[in-house]
């Protein structure tokens, strides 16, 4: 930590504005939209299965990436200075994300069988406590409202405090400045604003990753695991969210090396350390993944319990066997491989490829959480309707962030006070108090 260098004064940098990148994107969703809109048309329920999967991967690496950004603020960390903007942009999804998950909320028998099976089978009555409709609907709501409002605030307060040093930085450009305006309101000077932010992040931070472990286990239980009522995993919710988590940091990585084609500035100082750590942490992640994966599988194959069994079974049998098999290949055997050396976790191209390597596995796993489960036999079990309803997530997520990264400094331009060691306070305190020794 003594040794990474932050420089006194942060460059105001910014992505910059494309038309042809908007038209891009609106034409992904657009595309993605009307996919959707013909799949219903023809077959509801492969329509919804790629909704919601494609819902579930996009919400959660936009969770995770903004839980990185909190998560390296409260163990203020600082090798990731100039990546902090980066992995905050992600929040920009998050309202699309809430807008997108109101029509799930209108799913009923098609998707959820439970429904229909809870009359006459005693073991989803004894979880009829949770497993109904209205407390479905209030629980998925008010979590995403909850976690999506707190992640929104502690980005906000980050943004906030760059604002003072970014004045005439707008080059004439009307929307920074209009934000500009929205985010000075009720300013009481820069350093009293810094120390403000600072306070406020750091009081805000460990209720929102208790909150989005909480959330993200709601999701996965009542999009993914509840398609399988008789079977559970006390295991399958961390499964989801630190899964979310390192789908965060691949984001961070693909669009920070992005950011550095962009600008030079940008360039060097998204350096060599800060790809080496974070390279680090992408390699790590994959083994925690597959640690996290192995812990739900040894357990169910040593009970040999049928009913334990069945959800590995349905994934590791005909027809899903080789589907299951790729997933293992794009999300472990070979961003492991890959990332094993020190010059890959250094060179852009090839830490980013494996980045996008992680987020394409952890995008076929999303939809192997669902699909199975609502599987019809004769049916294809992957189809072009996937991919096609996924290009309206994938042109919101990208136009969003992007949007965010032209809007507000990709560099966060101030960075946070440093709290004396607790040893020194308590030297500091001893020499006030006159006790101090020699």
């Amino acid at each position: 930590m003594a040794h990474i260098h932050v420089p006194a004064k942060v460059p105001v940098r910014y992505l910059p504005r494309s038309a042809t990148a908007n038209m891009v994107f609106g034409i992904m969703v657009v595309v993605g939209l009307v996919s959707f809109v013909i799949r219903l048309g023809q077959d509801p329920t492969q329509a919804w299965i790629s909704y919601v999967s494609n819902w579930l991967f996009f919400t959660s690496i936009s969770v995770g990436g903004v839980i990185f950004a909190v998560a390296t603020w409260l163990t203020k960390a600082k090798w990731n200075w100039s990546l902090r903007r980066v992995s905050q942009s992600l929040v920009s999804f998050l309202p699309f994300s809430f807008l997108l998950l109101l029509p799930m909320l209108t799913l009923r028998e098609g998707y959820f069988h439970w429904i229909t099976e809870m009359a006459g089978d005693p073991i989803l009555q004894a979880k009829s406590a949770y497993l109904n409709i209205p407390f479905l609907l209030a629980r998925n709501v008010v979590g995403a409202a909850v976690l999506f409002g707190l992640l929104l605030y502690f980005v906000y307060l980050a943004i906030r405090a760059d604002v003072g040093h970014t004045k005439g930085a707008e080059h004439g450009d009307e929307a920074r400045a209009s934000w500009r305006k929205r985010l000075t309101q009720g300013w009481a000077g820069q350093a009293e604003e810094e120390v403000k932010s600072y306070h406020r992040m750091t009081t805000v931070g460990p209720p929102i990753v208790l909150v989005f472990a909480l959330v993200m286990s709601i999701f996965s239980y009542d999009w993914a695991m509840g398609l399988e009522p008789h079977w559970f995993s006390t295991m399958f919710g961390p499964w989801f969210f630190m899964g979310g988590f390192w789908g965060g940091i691949a984001s961070t990585v693909l669009w920070a090396m992005y950011a550095r084609t962009t600008d030079k500035d940008i360039a060097n100082h998204i350096g060599l350390q800060q790809r080496h750590d974070i390279g680090k942490l992408l390699f790590a992640f994959t083994v925690f993944w597959t640690y996290l994966f192995f812990s739900q599988y040894i357990v169910i194959w040593y009970g040999k319990l049928p009913w334990e069994q069945a959800w590995i079974i349905t994934r590791s049998a005909p027809p899903w066997g080789k589907y299951s098999l790729m997933v293992i290949f794009l999300c472990f055997i070979i961003p492991f491989a890959g990332l094993i050396g020190r010059k890959p976790k250094m060179n852009p191209r090839i830490l980013g490829t494996f980045a996008a390597v992680v987020l394409t596995g952890l995008w076929f796993e999303r939809y192997g959480l669902i699909a199975p489960s609502l599987y019809h036999e004769g049916d294809p079990i992957f189809s072009i309707w996937q991919p096609l309803i996924g290009l309206m997530f994938l042109g919101l997520w990208m136009g969003s962030i992007r949007w965010f990264l032209t809007t507000f400094p990709v560099l966060q331009v101030w960075q946070p006070m440093v709290d004396p060691e607790t040893t020194d306070a308590e030297i500091r305190v001893d020499e006030d108090r006159g006790y101090a020794a020699g």
